[in-house]
């Protein structure tokens, strides 16, 4: 990612624009820079990143908790959380975008060997088989065992946010952004068959374990972060961390979950 600075105009919220490594995003840049004046990231009121899907991850991420908004701008390959491009009038287009709060899951696992680890998911935390053969899993939900045992590829929790990427080709439940809830989505499920998730309350707390962990090995995966040979992991989301995303009006991201579940 690559971040240009330059002086701003007064009266106009400072942006900063970051981009990927794409050719296409680094070519967008260059363009904007031209035309529009930007500051360094910690300076600005507001971050325009130029990617895709991969590059806003990484920008809630990064701008969890400044209180920064960040408006992006589809150059890569997917971009459901990202705008349309246009170069075209975008101090007045930020201006006029609607804000999405979004939280994001606290993931702590606990791996084979004793170590502890704790990571942030904006989209989703999954449980994924390391080995040729099924994981074997025990689901409980705030201390209540739920599903004794579940034999499956992985499961996942996803977020409102994430619910359209990895839980949604999983065959997992489309979530509207501001519903206060969680799906909770097995991946090639082999045991109960017919068992196709669960929706949770948000503030539920989630607690996987691992059966057979030594034979049927296991990895943790928030977002970007994994780890590997995971005995247990505890999820909830985090009431204490936020970010916040700007959509075009009639575009927001409650639009696009609604426009998913119609097919266009």
């Amino acid at each position: 990612m690559a971040a240009q600075t330059s002086q701003h105009s007064s009266g106009r919220r400072s942006i900063t624009l970051i981009a990927s490594d794409s050719e296409e995003a680094q070519e967008a840049r260059e363009r904007l820079l031209a035309r529009y004046p930007t500051v360094e990231p910690d300076e600005a009121d507001v971050v325009v990143a130029l990617g895709g899907d991969g590059l806003m991850l990484q920008c809630l991420h990064r701008f969890m908790n400044t209180g920064k908004p960040i408006y992006g701008m589809n150059r890569g390959s997917v971009g459901f959380l990202m705008n349309e491009y246009s170069e075209d009038d975008l101090p007045e287009r930020l201006s006029a975008a609607q804000t999405a709060l979004i939280r994001p899951l606290r993931m702590h696992a606990t791996a084979a060997d004793g170590s502890q680890h704790e990571a942030l998911a904006v989209n989703e935390v999954s449980m994924l088989r390391q080995s040729y053969q099924a994981a074997k899993f025990r689901i409980s939900i705030d201390g209540k065992m739920r599903l004794e045992e579940l034999i499956c590829d992985g499961v996942l929790v996803a977020t409102p946010a994430g619910s359209t990427a990895y839980n949604l080709s999983a065959h997992g439940p489309i979530i509207p952004i501001e519903a206060p809830l969680l799906a909770l989505t097995p991946i090639s499920p082999f045991r109960p068959r017919r068992w196709r998730g669960a929706l949770l309350p948000s503030k539920a707390r989630i607690t996987i374990e691992v059966l057979e962990a030594e034979k049927r090995p296991v990895s943790a995966v928030a977002d970007h972060q994994e780890f590997r040979n995971v005995t247990r992991i505890d999820v909830a989301e985090d009431q204490s961390a936020s970010a916040l995303m700007l959509f075009d009006r009639g575009h927001s991201l409650d639009e696009r979950i609604l426009a998913e579940q119609f097919g266009y």
